[in-house]
């Protein structure tokens, strides 16, 4: 398929799914049912970190886990109390359980305690590009005591990872259009420099597309899709997710 006919293909994908009929399903959900900043940060957060799986089972979980902070993620997090953190103790997804979700509270209340938005714990400083901004946050994040198990829930390109969680949860703070799917938060990091969330059903799409060459789904991999899709669009390279994902998860067995 020539380029311009590849990307009237996916221009026209993107036109489909990134719609706000595609929130009510997605864990993008979940942050969509907070206004305030901080809310917003946390929540999408949470939900981007549970999103491997069945989609309805990372929904319902992050859910349970908003409702178990008074749907004040932002507040509970600050100034949960003993007895409040104490109905967390049961929490569990998959390999996610209370242990983690402890430490990440206790990240989140340090972090605010110095910062008004968690865009800093990526990007503290200006120029950082995505690559340098996930490996500082996985960095910062564990800086403090922790157990060592609670690392493998935060990816990072040092580790070759695609960073597949991490990388939509930057396109939802960072991306913003008139479709509202995601929220355009963040400044330190324009849309065009983002990487493209590289999930098995994004890969497969690619490859069946001539997007895709490398064989394993990795960070270099990733990478490799992202300057592809910047050739049909430098500046919203990753709006594109939309079409790969939609077509992956919707559209193929």
């Amino acid at each position: 398929m020539k380029h311009a006919e590849l990307k009237k293909l996916l221009d026209a994908k993107v036109d489909f799914y990134n719609q706000p009929s595609f929130i009510e399903k997605d864990p993008v959900s979940i942050p969509h049912q907070f206004t305030r900043k901080q809310d917003v940060e946390i929540a999408g957060f949470f939900a981007a970190v549970f999103a491997w799986g069945n989609r309805t089972t990372i929904i319902n979980k992050s859910r349970e886990l908003m409702q178990l902070m008074n749907h004040q993620p932002h507040q509970f997090c600050l100034y949960a109390s003993a007895a409040d953190l104490k109905k967390l103790m049961h929490f569990k997804h998959r390999t996610f359980n209370a242990t983690d979700l402890y430490h990440f509270i206790e990240f989140f209340r340090q972090h605010y305690a110095q910062s008004d938005s968690l865009e800093t714990a990526f990007f503290p400083k200006k120029g950082m590009t995505v690559e340098a901004g996930l490996n500082h946050f996985k960095e910062y994040c564990f800086s403090s005591e922790h157990l060592k198990r609670t690392e493998k829930h935060i990816s990072s390109p040092r580790q070759k990872s695609s960073c597949k969680r991490l990388n939509m949860y930057l396109r939802w703070m960072v991306r913003k259009d008139k479709k509202e799917v995601d929220f355009g938060l963040w400044k330190q990091v324009k849309p065009g420099d983002l990487i493209c969330p590289l999930d098995v059903h994004v890969s497969r799409v690619a490859r069946q597309l001539g997007l895709l060459k490398r064989k394993q789904d990795d960070w270099q991999a990733a990478v490799e899709l992202t300057e592809q899709l910047r050739t049909f669009d430098p500046n919203d390279p990753v709006k594109y997710d939309f079409a790969l994902f939609g077509t992956g998860v919707m559209e193929q067995p």
